[in-house]
């Protein structure tokens, strides 16, 4: 336990020995309302409420001017150090530890693809726009279209979208609002979020990932979609294509959550170098 009574994460003195705990893979994801925090089901009130079509907007515009830091990708991890995802029912450590996490967890199966490793590393990046001031509801959780009605999917349901001014207006009220039939997810708004926000960070920066990486950072909170089939009808055939490898990531996001820790001191060279090889220097945040 540390000095404030927290639990700390049990560390591991050899990477090879990473086996996260085995947890039933039901027990995840189990947004019940008795089953989880407060802290949870607030946020996801919160975000329900106020990620409109217009917030979004103005989001996309503020965050758009890269103007907030410059930031090594390992800098921008170091930092993530005092984040705590208040959206995330199946884990209360820092978000750095889940980074290597995950990344770890891409390597022992895919020891053949790096490029998957560094999305595994960074792709909860983004999340340092809650240390910049922005609330965790438009920084953390499940995304979601704006413009359009809600899915039934989405955690919560359309019940908690009660107090959202969006839903009052006939034009983005309906199954497809402002969009056409199959217009392709590139043209649809999503709810903000870390997602967004760093897909768009590599955008504006020097990067050498491939398509599919870019495809997971952006969507790989978008659950209605991946995991429920939601949102179908906006999706074109590159959106199809790119399906699988966000569901392949999201096993490897979602079930390496666990109290063990891999050595992250063992690990730093070895993913620095993937970083200088995929994303090198400092990114304008």
């Amino acid at each position: 336990m540390s000095a404030a009574g927290v639990a700390l994460p049990v560390v591991l003195s050899d990477p090879s020995e990473f086996r996260p705990e085995v947890k039933d893979v039901t027990k995840f994801r189990d947004f019940r309302i008795h089953n989880i925090p407060d802290h949870v089901a607030k946020t996801y009130d919160l975000m329900h409420t106020n990620q409109t079509l217009a917030f979004v907007k103005n989001r996309m515009e503020h965050w758009g001017k890269f103007d907030h830091d410059r930031l090594t990708i390992m800098e921008a991890l170091e930092k993530l150090n005092g984040l705590v995802d208040e959206s995330d029912p199946d884990t209360d450590l820092p978000n750095a530890f889940h980074a290597f996490q995950t990344a770890e967890g891409v390597r022992k199966n895919h020891p053949d693809k790096e490029w998957l490793q560094v999305v595994g590393l960074i792709h909860d990046a983004g999340k340092l726009m809650a240390l910049w001031g922005e609330p965790q509801w438009c920084v953390v959780g499940d995304t979601f279209p704006v413009g359009c009605a809600p899915d039934p999917s989405i955690v919560f349901g359309v019940e908690s979208f009660a107090k959202n001014p969006d839903l009052q207006d006939p034009k983005l009220n309906t199954r497809q609002g402002i969009y056409t039939e199959n217009c392709g997810l590139d043209r649809v708004l999503m709810s903000w979020g870390h997602d967004e926000y760093l897909y768009r960070v590599l955008q504006a920066n020097q990067h050498s990932l491939p398509e599919e990486a870019l495809y997971i950072i952006r969507f790989h909170s978008f659950y209605p979609w991946h995991s429920s089939g939601a949102y179908r009808y906006l999706c074109n055939n590159k959106d199809e294509e790119m399906l699988r490898w966000v569901n392949e990531f999201n096993q490897f996001d979602l079930y390496t959550k666990a109290p063990d820790m891999p050595d992250v001191d063992a690990l730093h060279d070895y993913y620095e170098g993937l970083l200088r090889k995929y994303v090198p220097g400092k990114l304008q945040w």
